[in-house]
């Protein structure tokens, strides 16, 4: 039996929590969201976790996908912003962890920050870079469990099957033999064409694209989010978190030429310890004969969370929210 989390958040995953900061000006939606896959204590950098990524569709200019791919461990938190903003946002996260390390009597040589971005240029004047380094330390110490969604922080400026979009997250808890589990999904929903919209495998987007009279392509992002307490390898990992392309199809997505759709993923399940001295490591591993139930829960999480983040994202200019039109 599978049932949404407490929260029905990516929070539900214990010792994950979320923080924004939002810029909303006449000139600028923007801003930055920071996922924090645990608590500072053990520092992150040297007790790793267990991560992958799946690129679905590669227009897109996230940072730090290379080192997951090849070592499969996360080190930092994750943040999302705005395309032209990543590089800054990936400079205050270094300065964030060159903080952590010597806090924690590490030497710092080498660090890898995980950004993700969506184009908000529709709603932003996005080549004035406003999200600045003390905006994503912000983020960071307003994080918490019961998380802002829809138009904030990294959500603020974004667009999702030409209405607002935003950041949304849902969460799922099942069982795999005798044990609990629970996967945790968080999105910054930027894509789709109107016309495709499907809600609970309705094409409702028809009917509003000729309302609305919209025709814009395909060409925004989607930035997606998972964590689970679920002891996995970073290729089983990797095998869950593409199920996310299964919650966007069913919500008429055909990930577009001009789209970036990003999946990373992390387990806080165990930490992989670069102090460890015996020369091997131990690691469980979740027996494949059971992984359609977490492929299963990605897919109906990710769906919700791109629901989710429509539906709490208010009007931003020219851009209605989808609750005006569907009741839920």
């Amino acid at each position: 039996m599978m049932r949404k989390g407490e929260r029905n958040r990516i929070s539900d995953v214990a010792g994950v929590t979320v923080g924004h900061y939002t810029v909303d000006t006449p000139r600028h939606h923007t801003g930055v969201t920071v996922i924090l896959p645990a608590p500072e204590e053990p520092f992150l950098f040297t007790h790793k976790m267990v991560a992958a990524s799946a690129v679905l569709n590669g227009f897109g200019k996230a940072q730090g996908l290379v080192q997951i791919e090849e070592l499969g461990t996360l080190e930092t938190p994750i943040a999302l912003t705005n395309t032209m903003n990543i590089g800054k946002v990936h400079d205050a996260l270094v300065e964030y962890m060159a903080r952590q390390a010597e806090a924690h009597g590490v030497r710092l040589r080498s660090v890898n920050p995980i950004v993700g971005e969506c184009n908000d240029s529709a709603l932003n004047e996005i080549t004035e870079r406003v999200i600045e380094k003390e905006h994503v330390f912000a983020a960071i110490e307003s994080a918490g469990v019961d998380f802002a969604l829809g138009d904030v922080g990294a959500g603020k400026g974004t667009t999702c099957f030409g209405l607002k979009g935003g950041i949304g997250s849902a969460s799922r808890v099942f069982e795999v033999g005798k044990e609990t589990y629970t996967l945790g999904v968080l999105v910054q929903s930027n894509f789709g064409e109107m016309e495709n919209l499907r809600l609970d495998g309705k094409p409702i987007g028809r009917e509003l694209a000729q309302k609305l009279a919209s025709s814009e392509p395909d060409k925004g992002s989607i930035m997606i989010v998972a964590a689970t307490d679920m002891p996995v390898t970073s290729r089983q990992l990797q095998r869950i978190i593409k199920r996310a392309g299964v919650g966007l199809a069913r919500l008429g997505s055909f990930w577009g030429h001009g789209s970036g759709d990003i999946v990373i993923g992390f387990s806080t399940a165990q930490r992989i310890c670069s102090e460890e001295s015996s020369g091997t490591i131990a690691l469980r591993a979740l027996n494949e004969e059971y992984i359609n139930i977490p492929f299963s829960a990605m897919a109906d999480a990710t769906e919700e969370a791109v629901i989710r983040s429509m539906m709490e994202a208010g009007p931003v200019g020219n851009r209605h929210s989808l609750a005006e039109f569907v009741k839920r």
